[in-house]
């Protein structure tokens, strides 16, 4: 299924609250923004949000900002930056302004200032620690920093020589003054700027003194005309201050915040810091290492743009948090290739076939439609000769009553080409199988009287002479438990699923498939959904599983739970 061919989604609470907006003329054009930080690469769950926040816009008319919320130095890096953008591109989404939270930084410490002279922010001088044990719990409120009343001309006088670099990290910062008995903690005196002798991406040493996100976010909103601030719940808490801010600042505008569910995904860890810790610790081979949940790694897989917008809008939109099976994502991907991805053979575990009457040095070519439901994808030629690669799994010597497929005396079709029988197994000296002697039914080609034949079993092949050596990688669930940054008792890593990639370093392709540039997408028969991975060559092809044919996990996730 195709994104139209896909019902309207169903309306949802942001839906409703923007529709309303616009209809009573309370905003005259929607912007909403994408707001990142570049310490990291986006993941599935920030695909939800994309995808809300540029379908929101699109829908009522409007535009969306990328803006990059670059106030940590520290942390920050160009390639994130740049990893962020060719994420959000190959989503499918175009933004029309690339902004930064460092662009308004003048504005931002202008904006500190005022502040100040209204005696509603002051520079506090205490350290971290104390500052943290002042801000009491969620029961008890927290108590007054003994530099609280500073008058606004000596903080004012303190945060310009803050700025000016007289002050080592951490000898101030400057707090807000709204309430340090409110029942929202982020009320209680927040901290709005920190001293931090860091070099930045962008402003290079311009600068010093940095701004929390929560000062700067509200306030870049107003600065770009943001109408709507969509934000996952964890902010929900935040919006008090968010609001305090905006009204308490001389702002060009009034942004409205409203959260939603993020995104949870089962057998996985959807947390940047946990992320992290996987690549540093060399469990998963980088940020875009095929069974991480980033979007790098993913697209890597093999996952479409198709298959994860149309998995967002599934999702939906709403208020209660839940945890969404892995098996609806890979759903999403097979509907989406099964309508467009070429069928292609490919053996994985190789296991010789001769057919002992077919001509030694001939070759026949076979004319094998790209797409069994689709004629105008066409068709291809693909040879057939005497010496054949099956699947080993294709065969057993002492096969169960109802094993369809190959065994001593035992007929199949070879998928495209005739009726084979098996005649004779040739083993090692070991008792190992290492080949069958097979004869055809030439009366079972097509055209011919016997085509109709049936028989039970139909099984895939690959000619021995003209297959392709390549390398196949079988990527699985990251973890082997639902939830495992759920267990208190254990350390996440220690639930990662050791059977998460299997490399088989012996498999035979299609000839052809080698030639497929990297990110081609195509179905191997029988077998599951691939794509070519930036790794292949023609001289050395590297093909990464996208997806089984079937969800083969939904049983064993229910299991599980």
């Amino acid at each position: 299924m195709t994104d139209t061919d896909r019902p309207e989604p169903p309306p949802h609470f942001i839906r409703t609250r923007i529709r309303k907006d616009v209809e009573t003329e309370v905003v005259q054009q929607v912007v909403t923004r994408f707001p990142p930080e570049p310490n990291g690469y986006l993941h599935i769950g920030h695909a939800k949000s994309i995808a809300l926040n540029f379908a929101m816009a699109e829908e009522f008319g409007g535009r969306t900002h990328l803006r990059f919320d670059d106030t940590n130095p520290m942390k920050e890096e160009q390639r994130y930056v740049d990893a962020i953008r060719d994420d959000v591109g190959w989503l499918g989404y175009e933004w029309a302004r690339e902004c930064y939270a460092s662009d308004y930084f003048e504005q931002l410490y202008a904006w500190a200032l005022h502040l100040i002279d209204q005696g509603l922010a002051y520079v506090d001088s205490q350290d971290a620690d104390a500052i943290r044990e002042q801000r009491g719990t969620l029961t008890e409120p927290g108590r007054e920093s003994p530099y609280r009343d500073r008058p606004p001309a000596e903080s004012r006088d303190l945060f310009e020589r803050m700025r000016a670099g007289e002050f080592p990290d951490g000898a101030h910062v400057l707090r807000a003054k709204i309430d340090m008995a409110a029942p929202n903690i982020n009320l209680r005196d927040p901290v709005l700027y920190r001293i931090r002798h860091q070099h930045h991406a962008r402003t290079g040493d311009a600068w010093c003194i940095y701004p929390s996100y929560d000062f700067a976010h509200g306030q870049s909103d107003a600065i770009e005309g943001i109408t709507h601030s969509l934000c996952t719940l964890e902010f929900e808490d935040h919006r008090p201050l968010y609001d305090w801010l905006i009204e308490h600042l001389p702002v060009p505008a009034r942004p409205r915040q409203i959260e939603f569910a993020r995104l949870n995904l089962d057998f996985t860890v959807l947390s940047k810091r946990r992320l992290s810790r996987l690549v540093d610790e060399g469990h998963v081979d980088g940020w875009d290492d095929p069974r991480m949940p980033t979007l790098a790694g993913i697209r890597r897989r093999g996952f479409t743009p198709a298959s994860i917008r149309n998995f967002c809008t599934e999702i939906g939109v709403t208020k209660s948090e839940s945890v969404i099976p892995f098996g609806a994502l890979e759903r999403n991907l097979r509907d989406d290739l099964n309508v467009r991805a070429p069928r292609r053979l490919a053996v994985l575990n190789p296991l010789k076939v001769i057919l002992t009457n077919f001509p030694d040095d001939e070759t026949e070519w076979l004319e094998l439609p790209n797409h069994p439901q689709n004629p105008d994808m066409g068709t291809r030629e693909v040879p057939l000769s005497r010496e054949l690669w099956i699947e080993a799994g294709d065969f057993m010597i002492d096969a169960p009553k109802k094993f369809f497929r190959l065994k001593p005396g035992g007929e199949v079709r070879l998928r495209g080409a005739f009726i084979v029988r098996c005649d004779e197994v040739v083993k090692d000296d070991s008792g190992n199988v290492v080949a069958l002697h097979c004869s055809f039914d030439p009366d079972t080609r097509s055209g011919q009287p016997g085509a109709d034949r049936k028989v039970k079993g139909t099984i895939h092949w690959l000619s021995a002479e003209h297959a392709v050596r390549a390398e196949v990688r079988l990527y699985d669930r990251l973890f082997s438990v639902p939830h495992p940054a759920a267990d208190k008792d254990r350390d996440f890593v220690e639930h990662l699923n050791p059977d998460s990639l299997q490399v088989v370093s012996d498999a035979r392709i299609e000839p052809g498939v080698e030639a497929m540039a990297p990110g081609t997408h195509m179905q191997f028969e029988r077998t599951g959904y691939f794509v070519v991975d930036r790794d292949s060559t023609p001289d050395a092809p590297v093909l990464n599983r996208a997806a089984t044919l079937r969800d083969t996990w939904s049983k064993i996730e229910k299991q599980l739970r």
